[in-house]
């Protein structure tokens, strides 16, 4: 296939080579926040949220975030171009750097309304959204998308959809590297049970080169991040910066070129107790910003404590909640109490 380019529709944006993605019942506002101590410039995503939410709830509640999530992108879930655009206007109102269409979401909930991976059967609706959106609003708009759905999984089946969307201006095409199966498996099996088949995503850029390619599925590590911006544009990280949220702590220094002195994890739960401070007294359970923080000691001496200390105490009185977090704290030696000399700042990349 020989794609056409685009020139009448340039890039906008800065390339952002690191991204976590999009989840839902994880990446809020205070996930965000804590993400933000350990990594400056990663492009953090909100959760999906559908048009219908944004049109017709409480905006505030859905689109609301702070200075320091930036470089942030909403994520929106829908497939009538007019609502989309509008969307995206609210985007811009709101300050948000970018604004992401979900053509990759298999649930059955997200399939009745039309839009996710389903979406990927329907590129010229997807390039109409896309239009809609880049006619009304000036940051980027991109796709987070599969590399297939059901029987329509061939390579060919993938670039015919990036070729007619990209037509429209997407900005850039963020592609889990794996199909999606509509019926028969949950979105939790979506995200393990299909192989992941990252040549066709190489091959996409290869065919595409005037397009930026993000791959995303199945990168746990720094190392195979780095491996695989040899042949893409950038990487986008899902559940292995959930579950493991400080391995991603050189980022910075090792993708970005910026070797900003390194936050031990003491430093990153104790950056966290004035938006605990904040939210606790706004009424926010305590367990609501924590729980995000689990995992920030995985695998050190001391993870279990903590999170027992959490875990035990998930909404005390807000005059509380700054002791409950130094308590559970105190039960994790520093680092300098198991290596004094333990380096604190990351050698330049």
């Amino acid at each position: 296939m020989q794609p056409m380019k685009r020139d009448s529709n340039p890039e906008r944006g800065e390339r952002r080579p690191f991204s976590i993605a999009p989840m839902m019942a994880r990446t809020d506002r205070h996930y965000r926040t804590f993400m933000r101590h350990i990594t400056r410039h990663t492009l953090l995503y909100t959760e999906m949220v559908t048009t219908g939410a944004l049109i017709h709830g409480d905006r505030p509640h859905h689109l609301d975030f702070s200075d320091v999530e930036h470089p942030i992108a909403l994520q929106l879930g829908g497939d009538d171009p007019k609502a989309m655009a509008q969307c995206a206007r609210w985007a811009v109102e709101w300050g948000y750097d970018e604004v992401n269409i979900n053509v990759g979401c298999p649930s059955d909930r997200v399939q009745r309304g039309q839009f996710g991976a389903c979406l990927m059967d329907q590129p010229q609706r997807v390039a109409d959204c896309v239009a809609a959106m880049r006619g009304a609003v000036s940051i980027p708009v991109t796709v987070k998308h599969r590399i297939g759905i059901d029987d329509r999984d061939k390579y060919d089946h993938m670039a015919q959809f990036v070729e007619i969307v990209s037509q429209a201006g997407c900005d850039r095409f963020s592609v889990h590297a794996r199909k999606a199966w509509l019926q028969g498996l949950s979105p939790k099996e979506n995200r393990t049970v299909p192989p992941l088949r990252y040549d066709d995503v190489v091959r996409l850029k290869n065919d595409f080169p005037h397009l930026a390619i993000e791959i995303n599925g199945g990168i746990t590590d720094m190392e195979s991040a780095k491996r695989h911006l040899r042949n893409v544009d950038a990487v986008m990280v899902g559940r292995a910066a959930y579950d493991h949220p400080y391995d991603w702590v050189h980022v910075d220094g090792e993708i970005f070129g910026d070797a900003h002195p390194i936050p031990s994890r003491h430093d990153v739960a104790e950056a966290m107790l004035p938006t605990i401070e904040e939210w606790t007294e706004r009424g926010t359970k305590l367990l609501n910003i924590t729980r995000h923080m689990l995992n920030l000691f995985a695998g050190q001496t001391g993870t279990k404590a903590w999170k027992r200390a959490l875990s035990t105490h998930p909404n005390p009185p807000a005059s509380e909640a700054l002791a409950t977090v130094r308590n559970a704290l105190a039960l994790v030696p520093r680092p300098e109490s198991v290596d004094p000399g333990a380096p604190t700042v990351a050698s330049p990349c």
